[in-house]
């Protein structure tokens, strides 16, 4: 069934259909000033929020929402609000199986509905993908299929990237991972990025290429 897609503001835009979304930042204050607008709107309109975030920054991240006039505890009490340790999520069980993980992810935007909540606002803080554990090397190929799943949603889903962490090789893959951007502060359609099914095959075209370099040394 074809989603709903209600207009809501991003970083001073207003998001259209498309709701996979790139976010780069440098760090944790730039990144609660740009969204800080969007998370409010989601809590004031009665939509659940859904964060993953890295267990050992979880209490700043809840001190932000709570600085920016949440109610977080009666928002978490009320099951409104779920902020989820990676371990809870992509990290489950010591390593990154993107199948599973994948399905798990599909399943939150699933739950929103069934709790009787018009939307989910998912956030993920994507460093676990550098946590030296079993197959985090997959993030890419996950972060497109990803573009599968999202379209049957009319959830919005923000992958947060800190500029600090990531190699410029990464950052060009997630880019071209997402149909819409935030970068500078400002939300905008990514004119880099690449259909999932045109992505996927390059990735398959790239591993090809290095098992034949591999044995050629």
């Amino acid at each position: 069934m074809e989603a709903r897609r209600q207009s809501l503001e991003i970083a001073g835009s207003t998001l259209g259909g498309h709701r996979h979304i790139c976010a780069f930042f440098n760090g944790m204050e730039e990144q609660h000033r740009v969204l800080r607008s969007f998370f409010i709107d989601g809590f004031d309109q009665g939509d659940k929020a859904f964060h993953l975030v890295d267990p050992e920054r979880r209490q700043e991240h809840l001190g932000r929402l709570a600085g920016a006039g949440i109610e977080v505890q009666e928002a978490m009490d009320t099951g409104q609000l779920e902020v989820r340790p990676w371990e809870d999520g992509p990290l489950h069980g010591g390593r990154f199986d993107q199948d599973t993980w994948l399905a798990a992810f599909e399943r939150v935007l699933q739950s929103g509905p069934a709790a009787g909540y018009a939307q989910t606002r998912f956030l993920a803080h994507m460093e676990w993908a550098l946590v030296d554990l079993p197959g985090v090397e997959d993030l890419i190929e996950f972060e497109t299929h990803v573009n599968h799943v999202v379209p049957k949603y009319d959830d919005v889903v923000i992958c947060a990237y800190d500029l600090s962490r990531f190699g410029a090789n990464v950052v060009m893959d997630a880019l071209r991972t997402h149909p819409v951007v935030i970068i500078g502060g400002l939300l905008q359609e990514n004119p880099f990025f690449v259909p999932p099914d045109q992505f996927l095959l390059e990735l398959r075209e790239r591993r090809r290429s290095a098992r034949q370099s591999a044995r050629m040394q």
